[in-house]
């Protein structure tokens, strides 16, 4: 892959720990540099190796967080080195660059345990975000064990009889080949449960390919469930493999399915039905044979109930239903889950675990946890970041709670609105203060409102909230 020119991303911030090394394989002297600075940007420490014959011993010698290699190398090519590296039980999560002519090696190199593959030409905010993906990914593991297994092992932390039901649920339906519907509320774990069913299903030998609803517009999911064609649309310059076709043999993971419009819900509910489609801009008929997995944080009948999601689709999804609980109502696990955040937060930091006094510990209890396990996660590595002390207190703790115990919007009161105020202001007051009210958190606030948060993305940016980033392509 050669890069004619490159602009760094003038909002990036470095919000990675320093001590994440990343190691970039490339033999073209342009691109190994242009992802490194990319990747520097962004504060992650990076080397470089032109070659996967010269990355081996750097692995060895001091395993990085992550790789992210070329396919195409003289010598040893990139799915060598993949399978090289999963000889030598490295468990490095490794990235693979690919142009589109290669896009059925990526796909082979997934099922030897790539953990994803960027296409080119691609922008320096989908490399960061396919690195970033791989290090969450790996922070995961050991999830379950690789498939075959005769009994499913979760690492999902909790002895609560809710947590203990709930690995009984997922060890009955993982070995099935059945849609399952996995809801719950943000931050509950939607996604762990999917890769522990893909684990020991009869897919585990496939790809798990996600996706993440929320974040694309109409015309872009459809691009990403089921590919394009050159030409499809202003902007397909190349043709692309979608999800689906990736996915064939493994499983597709459809996270928020709710986010999905309605003219493409019908698309989809033609998939699940017969397991074909074609590619935007094609007449050809794909076949794939994959498990499809969803997941919502709303009750989808209820949405079906106001009309924002089909009712055969609902039924198509939901032939096996999977509820994940909140961690208000399994609070007997917060202290496991504590000391494991801990632990793991020292362990990246190389530091000793710290502990938490009583008073912390009351007040961890006593929280409601709207953002349930991520949120309990993400203060338990803001403590260890922010506080050198040995033991944690609630006083360390309190300024970092983002909600309350009042966590239901307040009443706006209508008293003093102007007579003769449009509708359209004042809708748009109700959203700003409602994100306001939600510190904004936009996946709440579209919930208080009732909205998505693709709606409501795209209001903020009618108000001027949220301007569109710039793109910026390697060549």
């Amino acid at each position: 892959m050669s890069v004619s020119s490159l602009t760094m991303p003038k909002s990036s911030t470095n919000n990675h720990l320093t001590s994440t090394r990343i190691l970039v394989v490339d033999d073209h002297d342009k691109s190994r540099e242009s992802m490194a600075d990319i990747l520097r940007h962004a504060g992650y420490v990076v080397d470089c190796c032109a070659s996967a014959v010269a990355a081996l011993p750097v692995v060895e010698r001091q395993p990085p967080d992550a790789i992210i290699s070329d396919l195409q190398m003289p010598g040893m090519s990139g799915l060598d080195f993949l399978r090289t590296l999963r000889k030598t039980d490295a468990g490095v999560p490794v990235v693979l660059v690919t142009a589109y002519a290669t896009i059925a090696s990526a796909v082979e190199a997934m099922r030897f345990g790539a953990f994803d593959y960027i296409e080119k030409p691609f922008s320096a905010d989908q490399l960061e975000s396919v690195i970033l993906r791989s290090l969450k990914s790996a922070e995961q593991e050991p999830v379950v064990q690789a498939c075959p297994a005769s009994e499913l092992n979760v690492n999902m932390i909790g002895s609560s009889s809710a947590m203990r039901t709930l690995r009984a649920r997922i060890a009955q339906i993982a070995p099935t080949q059945e849609t399952v519907l996995v809801s719950g509320e943000s931050g509950t774990g939607k996604e762990l449960v999917a890769r522990s069913i893909h684990a020991v299903s009869a897919h585990c030998a496939g790809a798990l390919v996600s996706l993440n609803c929320p974040a694309l517009s109409a015309q872009l999911m459809e691009s990403e469930l089921f590919g394009h064609e050159r030409g499809a649309f202003t902007s397909a310059d190349a043709p692309r493999v979608g999800r689906f076709e990736l996915a064939d043999g493994g499983t597709i993971f459809l996270d928020e399915v709710t986010e999905i419009e309605l003219p493409l819900q019908a698309k989809l509910l033609r998939v699940l039905q017969e397991r074909s489609f074609e590619r935007v801009g094609s007449s050809t008929t794909q076949h794939v044979d994959v498990r499809v997995l969803a997941s919502t944080n709303r009750d989808l009948q209820q949405e079906v109930n106001k009309g924002n999601f089909r009712e055969d689709l609902y039924y198509r999804l939901a032939v096996v239903p999977l509820h994940i609980p909140p961690l208000r109502e399994r609070r007997e696990d917060i202290d496991e889950l504590v000391e494991y955040f801990v632990g793991q937060a020292a362990q990246r930091l190389k530091r000793a675990p710290q502990s938490m006094d009583s008073s912390a510990r009351d007040l961890l209890q006593n929280y409601d946890w709207p953002g349930n396990v991520r949120e309990l996660e993400n203060l338990m590595t803001r403590a260890a970041v922010l506080n050198d002390t040995a033991t944690v207190s609630a006083d360390h703790l309190r300024p970092w709670f983002i909600h309350h115990k009042n966590t239901e919007p307040s009443v706006i009161s209508t008293e003093n609105v102007p007579i003769g105020l449009s509708l359209e202001d004042m809708e748009r007051k109700m959203i700003v203060a409602t994100l306001d009210h939600y510190n904004g958190h936009r996946a709440k606030t579209a919930q208080a409102l009732g909205i998505g948060v693709r709606t409501l993305s795209g209001k903020l940016r009618a108000y001027g909230y949220a301007p569109r980033a710039k793109s910026l392509k390697a060549a």
